[in-house]
């Protein structure tokens, strides 16, 4: 008879589930916005399978264990402004900028996206290398196929998109400026249908850049009819930040009402110091749509400096029909570059007048005779080359025949505080992935420390909103806003996408001159149950998948 228990609880114990991975006895920030409690996640089949009381999971059959006491465990972050579409399809698709500072999830597509791509699209591109490899992506199903090559390839983190507007406009029209025709629309109409149904989540806006800035409103509200039966967000990254900046917030509130759709505003800042004092005006602003019944949300990042191309500093027309540097070797051409740049008044975003040629910092010249420029401001540069700001910026955009990648000095303090504090408010990065190992241009610190900033500086030593609400906006926030289901929450039957991290040393550690550092704090990553940094170190996973929008049609 003794034999009988025995036997008993071999069966039990045979019956119990074996479990991939469990996280012990940590502090779990659900997301939602509730306070935290302590407790053991279990997972299996890179989904969470169970929330348990704490040490309740000790003794449970499972492959691998985290030992998560005295850290956090809480959703994987959702960059809802990423620029890592070259890494994750041509690049190192490990993005460790990313991962390490908490991110599982990337949402690609402010202004261009690799598709839709044809003949028109493809002048866009300076590289033919990046022409010939994007030509994959012709076709009606472009948009799905260029998110299932990623896929493909391998990415440590998930990954979904916007599709760019300027690619939209430039697949009907071309680089010209002026109204869309009858056929260039319907042509636009067509390619957002399709990549809707591919898995879009909307249509992603950036009006300060030619030839994106050529569309107007009108223009934009069509689009956004077209995908409205589909459940699409249109985002923007608004026609103003600085001087027109509530007039551009109205711009994109009229597209969203007339459109049908949502509104997500890009980065929200007041550029300038001219123009700090606006911010409060904005904010104001959005409450007041979102009382009327509007749905106007917005992101951030928790940084002063913006980052762009240099060429955003010349007039928008210089770039129109794709003819910036011929038109910058016209001499009558440049000299009306100049002219306007220095009137400030020709109702564009006037960035180096903004940030003053001080405050315009230059990371990545590519040719070797530029790069004595890295790392050096526009004042700089031009004492260096014996040339006033103004030449020396049109003169080192033609030198490298391409954009110049730059840091300018935009928002403040006080405004940064004032933004995170909103309930609407989400976070991005506005960065692409990068390694700190081989990297050695210089690169906005934010695509290292966006998140983790959001937790060291704003949460646990300012104290500018409770750790609770901070992830809340980094997770489920996200998640809802584009209808991803199953993630963004610590849930049972929800995606593992989860982060490890000690509240009490979690910050970010990247400067403007040494950028290539990851974060402290952040211990263990997991996406879809696979841990993709282990005790602070990448472990060279790649388990990432698609996320698509509503409308996604297999």
């Amino acid at each position: 008879m003794r034999l009988l228990p025995i036997l008993l609880a071999v069966a039990a114990i045979a019956q119990q589930p074996t479990y991939d991975l469990i996280i012990l006895n940590g502090r779990i920030v659900d997301g939602a916005g509730a306070a935290w409690f302590r407790g053991d996640v279990a997972i299996r089949g890179g989904k969470i399978a169970r929330i348990a009381p704490p040490n309740s999971l000790a003794k449970a059959a499972a492959k691998d264990r985290i030992d998560a006491r005295n850290l956090i465990v809480a959703p994987g972050f959702i960059d809802i402004q990423s620029h890592s579409r070259d890494s994750l399809l041509r690049g190192d698709s490990r993005v460790i900028s990313k991962v390490t500072q908490g991110i599982t999830t990337e949402i690609l597509g402010e202004g261009s996206t690799n598709a839709p791509y044809n003949d028109n699209t493809a002048k866009m591109y300076l590289d033919e290398a990046n022409r010939k490899l994007d030509a994959q992506f012709a076709g009606p199903r472009g948009f799905r196929n260029w998110l299932a090559a990623i896929e493909k390839r391998g990415a440590s983190t998930n990954f979904g998109s916007f599709v760019g507007a300027t690619t939209l406009r430039v697949f009907g029209k071309g680089m010209d400026q002026g109204q869309p025709s009858a056929a260039e629309l319907n042509a636009m109409r067509s390619a957002l249908k399709n990549a809707m149904e591919d898995g879009a989540f909307g249509i992603a806006s950036a009006l300060i850049y030619a030839p994106g800035e050529y569309a107007g409103a009108a223009e934009l509200i069509e689009l956004s009819k077209t995908m409205a039966p589909y459940g699409g967000v249109y985002i923007t990254h608004m026609r103003s930040e600085a001087d027109k900046l509530l007039e551009a917030i109205d711009e994109a509130i009229e597209i969203g009402r007339k459109g049908g759709v949502p509104v997500e505003i890009y980065h929200l800042k007041a550029a300038g110091k001219r123009n700090h004092p606006k911010m409060a005006q904005a904010v104001a602003k959005i409450h007041d749509a979102r009382s009327k019944g509007l749905d106007v949300q917005a992101n951030m990042y928790p940084y002063t400096q913006g980052g762009t191309g240099l060429s955003a500093c010349l007039p928008p027309w210089a770039i129109a029909g794709g003819k910036l540097f011929e038109n910058l070797q016209n001499k009558e051409k440049r000299q009306k570059m100049r002219e306007e740049i220095v009137a400030d008044t020709g109702g564009w975003e006037n960035l180096c007048v903004l940030s003053t040629p001080d405050g315009v910092l230059i990371t990545a010249p590519e040719k070797p005779e530029n790069a004595k420029y890295a790392g050096k401001t526009l004042a700089q540069i031009a004492q260096l080359s014996g040339k006033d700001w103004i030449e020396a910026a049109m003169d080192l955009v033609l030198s490298e025949r391409d954009r110049v990648d730059a840091i300018f000095a935009l928002n403040s303090e006080d405004n940064l505080r004032l933004q995170i504090r909103q309930p609407w408010i989400k976070f991005g990065t506005d960065a692409g992935g990068a390694d700190p190992d081989t990297d050695r241009y210089l690169v906005h610190p934010r695509s290292y420390g966006t998140f983790t900033k959001i937790l060291g500086r704003f949460v646990r030593e300012e104290k500018v909103i409770p750790l609770e609400d901070a992830i809340r906006k980094a997770t489920s926030a996200v998640a809802t806003r584009l209808s991803i289901p199953d993630r963004g929450l610590v849930k049972e039957g929800f995606w593992a996408d989860l982060v490890v991290f000690d509240p009490d040393t979690v910050i970010d550690n990247a400067t403007f001159d040494r950028p290539h550092q990851v974060s402290t704090g952040i211990r263990d990553v997991l996406v879809n149950g696979v841990p993709v940094v282990r005790d602070a170190k990448h472990t060279g996973a790649k388990p990432g998948k698609i996320v698509r929008g509503p409308g996604f049609r297999p």
